[in-house]
């Protein structure tokens, strides 16, 4: 049962689980959503987002834009609320152009109410897409924040491709200091294997700051999420990230994954050529898997989706329902499905 953003849990205490004892926590969720190409209308110098123009090969107009930001504040408004009414405290997002997009998505009537406030940073991609943070300032208040810049090798023609910067946010969660690290790692352009050097330079940007937070406390709380272009189980998440999917098998350092099992099942968050892949993670350091006394601790993660937000005909048929079929709107929402995380303490 829920109320008022508390839930009650009926937990063990015997071995054996003869009798139940009801407790009551606090929740807090944490998300991330690939927003997928969410750029506004006009143009941004030095910035190749000609497609997304209203004179542009996809027609991006106002009309388009205004029902891309409706849909994407409904699913928002959504996320997490099987959990807790109060929904997401802190949501990551990827693929924005602008903070002016993510003003106009947390104005919008449907979100307006939470209050969220913004960290955003403009990163050097070509595209113009960069990651953010939404928070809703009466549980999560902001300490610093910082754009740690991923610096990609040369190409053979000696020209240096530019991706997005990892955001680090630093805050206070309800009394409790949490670091989230906010990422979208190059993409997989030229086949998986050709590109999986520069997903691993991403994830080392993440783990040397990491590496940094636990010298100086070594039960930091750590969130890093993002669209990683890899899956739970590629080098990069596993072994430069250092993140596994069984806490009990975790060394001192590593992070835990909830999403290996997911991908193990054949669950994703994006589909290609009929397979499914779970690039949009959220993995936690390990004190936030402790069930250490008034400190908030690792509940479940899902992912999200709603029968609207799955392409029911055509050949995206059970895909998540994006925005544009090619070059047609399709009035959908993203090509990625949300995750979210929920953290939950014990309310003496």
């Amino acid at each position: 049962m829920i109320r008022r953003g508390l839930l009650w849990l009926s937990l063990c205490f015997a071995a054996t689980c003869t009798y139940a004892q009801s407790k009551q926590y606090k929740v807090i969720n944490i998300g991330f959503y690939n927003l997928e190409n969410f750029y506004d209308t006009t143009h941004q110098a030095g910035v190749n987002d000609y497609e997304f123009l209203p004179q542009g090969q996809k027609r991006y107009t106002g009309e388009v834009y205004l029902d891309k930001v409706k849909n994407l504040a409904g699913v928002i408004k959504e996320i997490g609320t099987d959990i807790s009414p109060e929904g997401l405290t802190i949501l990551g997002v990827a693929e924005i152009e602008t903070r002016g997009v993510l003003e106009d998505l947390t104005q919008h009537p449907l979100l307006k109410e939470r209050g969220y406030d913004i960290i955003h940073y403009n990163s050097p991609d070509a595209r113009g897409v960069d990651v953010g943070l939404l928070y809703n300032p009466r549980h999560f208040t902001v300490e610093h924040s910082a754009a740690l810049p991923v610096e990609l090798p040369a190409d053979a023609s000696g020209s240096r491709h530019k991706t997005r910067d990892v955001l680090w946010v630093k805050g206070n969660l309800d009394g409790q200091t949490l670091h989230v690290l906010v990422n979208h790692w190059p993409s997989r352009l030229g086949g998986e294997a050709a590109s999986a050097h520069l997903r691993a330079i991403a994830a080392n940007v993440c783990r040397h700051l990491i590496d940094s937070l636990y010298e100086q406390d070594p039960a930091a709380n750590v969130v890093v999420m993002g669209d990683l272009n890899d899956n739970p189980t590629n080098e990069s998440v596993t072994k430069v990230l250092k993140a596994g999917g069984n806490p009990e098998k975790l060394k001192k350092g590593e992070l835990f994954n909830p999403w290996v099992s997911y991908y193990n099942k054949g669950i994703g968050t994006l589909a290609y050529q009929d397979a499914w892949a779970l690039f949009d993670q959220i993995i936690i350091s390990q004190n936030l898997l402790s069930k250490k006394e008034g400190q908030f601790r690792f509940y479940k993660a899902n992912i999200f989706k709603r029968e609207d937000m799955i392409q029911t005909t055509g050949r995206y048929k059970g895909y998540p329902k994006r925005t544009y079929d090619f070059d047609n709107y399709a009035g959908g929402f993203s090509d990625h499905f949300p995750t979210y995380i929920s953290l939950i303490k014990a309310i003496e």
